[in-house]
């Protein structure tokens, strides 16, 4: 989706109003309160819970929109928007280790692979100078191309992958004596809860892949980045 054009105005504004209180940042500490109380609460109010994650994912959305609209794009309210994802992400991961302990490995190697692959690309960014971790331009992977560049793919893999764990977490909560199992038969019986699974499964799928493939690029930039390095001081 392109950046709607801030009219003259936003850009005074933009000027003398301080980055900290930017609207998206002011916007991103909200997230950050919801995200707090969510996960006091998660052992012991599971609506509450939910209601507050997604009322932080919802969030997430509008804060780029204002950016965009009031021209309050910031390096602060990037890192701030990145860092609360990946935390949020890592700490429902951690949750749903301790409700499905069959599946603690899964679990854990999803928090590792988001991690890894975000820091990655983090730092792949650094070394080429590019000012936004969404830059693909030069990618040749036509995966992050499409991921990072088309607003409604990014938007349904991001989806599908919170819309997949909640679920699960909201399912265990609401019977702890049998959080342990997979809810097969919702699938079957076509419940709220299966139909839920069913069409956000492929694009958390999407995601993880996306993710892999992230790190394998940003790896191979990193590469390069010593390879150009080494070649340099040999000359």
């Amino acid at each position: 989706m392109a950046e709607v054009p801030a009219p003259a105005s936003a850009s005074a504004r933009q000027s003398s109003w301080p980055i900290y209180l930017y609207v998206p940042n002011l916007i991103g500490y909200a997230r950050i309160l919801a995200n707090a109380t969510a996960f006091g609460v998660a052992f012991t109010n599971k609506d509450l819970f939910v209601t507050l994650y997604f009322i932080s994912f919802v969030c997430d959305e509008l804060d780029g929109r204002f950016a965009r609209m009031l021209n309050q794009t910031s390096t602060f309210g990037a890192v701030l928007d990145m860092v609360t994802d990946r935390v949020s992400t890592a700490a429902l991961l951690v949750l749903l280790t301790h409700f499905y302990k069959a599946w603690y490995g899964l679990f854990l190697g999803l928090l590792a692979l988001d991690i890894s692959s975000h820091w990655l690309q983090m730092y792949s960014t650094f070394l080429s100078s590019k000012t936004s971790h969404k830059d693909m331009g030069d990618s040749k992977s036509t995966l992050l191309r499409l991921y990072y560049h088309n607003r409604y793919f990014m938007g349904y893999c991001c989806i599908g992958a919170e819309v997949l764990t909640l679920p699960l977490l909201s399912e265990c909560l609401a019977s702890l004596l049998e959080c342990g199992q997979v809810t097969i038969q919702a699938i079957s019986a076509k419940t709220i809860f299966g139909v839920l699974l069913l069409a956000s499964l492929p694009g958390c799928v999407i995601k993880q892949l996306v993710n892999v493939v992230q790190i394998k690029t940003a790896a191979d930039l990193c590469v390069n980045y010593d390879i150009q390095k080494q070649k340099s001081k040999s000359q």
